[in-house]
């Protein structure tokens, strides 16, 4: 995650790429058993981050209430004479149906054949119909080897009394859909999310009446749903964009500038390639990532894992805030761009180094590529100290936290002690510290470390750090 300091930017980290084959088309599958299909089911995502919040780790995503405060959904009338055979048939039906539809929609993307696509969608749902236009448009941009939809669940009360007789149809229901897709070039594992899909069968066919229905809090949004893309490739970059084409232009050099100053620093044993995401505004931003409104104004760029579980070989996407993006200035953006891309080659959502030594390495390469005058870089941590505030501990994991008030501190101390490593073993050794940490299996990873790569142990180097800080602030 990028945080914004006295140098204009901001950071955060995340997962990996380790090659770039891609898989078939696979085809649609429906739920297996019907017992899954009538019932309300948790399902399980995650947004891998590690930023201002630190590691988001797995998220719990179920079914919201048809209506705040009201009953449950899924919830039904005590009167009802509906048996439970009844009700698992209507369920397997449901998956049958929806399944169909989400065949033919996968199909098409195969094929890229819009029209087929656009059967797919309810005639009358106007505002839908639109959406599926830009979606296909989206999807064809972009270099898709694997799409794929999975239908899990299910819940007849989920859509309200006035959206169903909306509706219309004989039947109408909200579906909860996985879907995978796999950018060529770019991705080892496919992207995963789950979009709430919502379903209506009239004349004896069913088709698909939203993508957008009743999502809830920790779903994240496929960048393709939210609305018109550019799309522009570099030699090591992709860059998204939901503004305009010149703009996602403009990213690819930074963007391709960024991976060649990572790998002077952490080497080429990593696909060394790079996705991008420009929102066009904060809601975009946090409608990807899953998160909360307002969770990121202060931070600039986070990197994320689009996977269910954060792991090594997840597609990792780089998402800038809007606003402060584009307030950073030139400058500022390739620091910003160049702190992200060391999060996704040194694999940081998939390991166990602590946020200071991710965050601390990930400005040092950026300052490495990109020269800062300290006095600007740590302006706030030098504040303090002049202040008699001497750091005493290298920052913990809350102190990263896109709330924290001392965020601006917690990153320039972290930078610093990187750069102390640097400077007292060489750059080399610095990458040796942060590889040992990293693959280190055993709980003493990070003292391990201190003991053979600084030979000392962390207590003394905090020390050395300390003295340190005070040496630059001039305290």
């Amino acid at each position: 995650m990028s945080r914004l300091t006295g140098a204009g930017e901001q950071r955060g980290a995340e997962v990996i790429d380790e090659q770039s084959d891609t898989v078939p088309m696979p085809a649609v599958q429906p739920s297996a058993t019907p017992g899954s299909i009538v019932k309300k089911v948790a399902i399980g995502l995650a947004v891998c981050l590690v930023a201002g919040a630190g590691y988001a780790g797995l998220r719990q995503v179920a079914n919201a209430p048809a209506d705040p405060g009201g009953a449950p959904i899924g919830s039904r009338d005590p009167q009802t004479s509906a048996t439970p055979d009844d009700e698992a048939a209507a369920g397997v039906q449901r998956a049958t149906d929806g399944g169909a539809v989400l065949q033919a929609m996968a199909d098409a993307v195969k094929r890229d054949n819009r029209s087929e696509f656009l059967d797919t969608v309810d005639p009358r749902s106007t505002a839908f119909k639109a959406s599926a236009r830009t979606i296909f448009a989206n999807l064809e941009q972009l270099p898709i080897g694997t799409f794929q939809f999975r239908y899990i669940s299910d819940d007849t009360g989920a859509l309200t009394p006035d959206r169903t007789a909306e509706l219309g149809g004989s039947a109408a229901w909200l579906a909860q859909v996985e879907v995978s897709w796999q950018l060529t070039g770019y991705d080892v594992k496919p992207a995963r999310a789950i979009l709430p899909v919502t379903f209506v069968t009239r004349d004896g066919k069913t088709y698909a009446a939203s993508f957008s229905e009743r999502f809830v809090a920790g779903q994240r949004r496929p960048v393709w749903t939210l609305g018109e893309l550019d799309v522009a490739k570099g030699n090591r970059s992709l860059v998204i964009s939901l503004k305009s084409e010149a703009q996602a232009e403009a990213y690819v050099a930074v963007a391709d500038r960024a991976v060649t100053s990572v790998s002077k620093v952490w080497g080429k044993a990593w696909p060394q390639k790079v996705v991008v995401y420009l929102p066009a505004k904060q809601s975009q931003m946090e409608a990807v990532l899953g998160a909360a409104p307002n969770t990121y104004t202060q931070i600039a760029a986070v990197t994320m894992a689009e996977l269910d579980q954060p792991q090594s070989g997840a597609p990792v996407r780089i998402v800038a805030n809007p606003k402060l993006f584009e307030e950073l200035g030139k400058q500022g953006r390739r620091i910003v761009l160049t702190h992200e891309t060391t999060h996704v080659a040194s694999t940081a959502t998939a390991s166990p180094v602590p946020l200071w030594l991710a965050e601390g390495f990930a400005d040092y390469v950026a300052f490495t590529a990109v020269p800062v005058q300290d006095e600007s870089a740590a302006k706030e941590l030098f504040k303090g100290i002049r202040a008699g505030k001497v750091p005493a501990s290298l920052p913990d994991t809350n102190a990263f936290a896109a709330s924290s008030a001392d965020l601006s501190q917690a990153y320039e101390s972290a930078w610093l002690a990187c750069r102390l490593i640097a400077e007292r073993e060489g750059q080399p050794a610095l990458v040796k510290f942060y590889r040992a940490v990293h693959t280190s299996k055993s709980s003493s990873g990070l003292a391990d470390a201190f003991k053979s790569t600084l030979g000392m142990t962390e207590q003394e180097f905090v020390v050395e750090w300390q003295k340190y800080l005070k040496r630059l602030a001039g305290a």
